[in-house]
Order: C-alpha cells, then structure tokens, then sequence
C-alpha cells in the first residue's frame, strides 16, 4: 500500500478554553458555533443544587468554592482561560463579588479568567453604553438584581421584560423568545441585553439586529467574545457590534 504520511499535516494545534457551568446548562452546542476551528471547550459543572432558577440558586451555584474545584478539573488540559459561564450567578451579588470570582479562578491556578457578566461589563464600556433593555428568563426579583448590577455599572434599564421561568429555560422556541425581544425593545435603549447561558438565542442575533437597529447583547455570545479577545482570536458568528470591538 502507497500510503504518504508526509500527506498529513496535523491536527490543528488545539486552544483550549475551560467553561464551569452551572449544574443545568443545556446548550453546550451553541458554544461550539460560537468559536474557531482550532478552539476547543472544556466543560465542569457546578454541584446539582434541588432549587429552582432563582436568586438561591444563583447564590449557591456561584459559591467561589465550587468555582475554584470546577477551575482545577479542567487545568490538566491546559486552558489558556476559564470561564464561569453563568449571567445570574456572576451579578446576583454585585460587581464587586463579580470580581472576586474571577480572582477565585485565577487563585485556583487558570492563567485568566472571564465570568459572563464581567463579559457584559467589558461590551458595554468598549462600546460606551449607558441605556439598555432587558430581557431575562427569571423571576421578577432575579431580574430586578441585573438592573441593580448595570446601575453599578452606571447604566440604566430603560426597559425590561421577564419570563417567569423556573428552569427548562433551554426549551424556550425561537419564536417566544423574538417576540420579546421586541416587545422589550426601547426607543432611549441603545442596545438590548438578553441575559442567561441556557437560553438560545444564535439564530437570532443578526435578524433581530436588522429589524431593530441596534446591537442585540447575548449571554453565551458575550463570554466567548472575552474568552477569544484574551487569547488573541477572533469569534466566529452574529453580531455587528463584534467588528467595533475587535
């Protein structure tokens, strides 16, 4: 057999990206969309927590301790960065707690570290934003500590909507989740933030920019972005506010 090795270049040398995600994540495929080929994520969960998505639950899947072991099962593959991939769970305390988990990871031996509404803080400076809706998947009060968290951040929710939902957020149809979008879209609102990892929203970032004229801010979209900017890497999907940023 004629079989030429000098054929074979590779594999592509691999990038790594650790993700600690929350117990109930569901949509580890929409990461994958959202990075280049030689990329690749690592994923450890938080501890099953019996409580429904809420502000308890958002407290007790960002507990430093976890984030700091979940950091550890991941080193061993070399990650470049670690993400704690989880919007409720990285502002429901506030900034300030914000940064301590990123300093909880980077203690536990990551080379950097991300959290998705750190992310979010990042866009909306580099973009200078200070007027945005929202829209969320929680409870009324879950939702009411973002809008304390972006006026931290010294931005104002001029509106914000919710759905009420105390898990399968992952289920949640395109069609549902367009529609409010829309609905919580602002004239004053320079962008609009749609917050949680496990809800979809991929598909429609780039429409829903056509039809609004503004840029739509994701969850998954956000955290990758800043994952992919520390390493130096372009991110691969929608959103035109990504070109200004890059």
């Amino acid at each position: 057999m004629d079989f030429d090795f000098l054929a074979f270049d590779g594999p592509l040398a691999q990038r790594g990206i650790g993700v600690i995600a929350p117990f109930d994540l569901a949509l580890e495929r929409e990461l994958w969309r959202w990075v280049p080929m030689e990329v690749s994520l690592h994923l450890a969960r938080t501890p099953y927590e019996p409580v429904p998505v809420s502000m308890e639950m958002a407290r007790l899947v960002s507990d430093s301790h976890h984030l700091a072991s979940a950091t550890r099962d991941v080193l061993h593959v070399e990650p470049e960065v670690v993400a704690y991939l989880c919007t409720s769970g990285s502002f429901v305390n506030g900034v300030g707690y914000e940064r301590s988990l990123t300093k909880a990871i980077c203690d536990a031996g990551a080379p950097d570290a991300v959290t998705t509404s750190g992310a979010l803080a990042e866009v909306l400076h580099q973009l200078d934003l200070h007027r945005v809706s929202v829209l969320t998947p929680y409870d009324a009060d879950l939702t009411h500590a973002l809008h304390g968290f972006l006026t931290e951040l010294d931005v104002e929710t001029v509106a914000s909507d919710h759905l009420g939902l105390g898990g399968g957020i992952w289920k949640v149809s395109y069609r549902t989740i367009a529609e409010r979008i829309l609905a919580a879209d602002h004239g004053d609102a320079e962008a609009i933030f749609v917050s949680c990892t496990n809800l979809p929203t991929y598909d429609l970032i780039e429409p829903l920019e056509t039809a609004l004229g503004k840029p739509v801010l994701t969850a998954n979209q956000l955290t990758m972005w800043a994952c992919l900017r520390r390493m130096n890497l372009p991110i691969v999907g929608p959103g035109r506010w990504l070109r200004d940023v890059s």
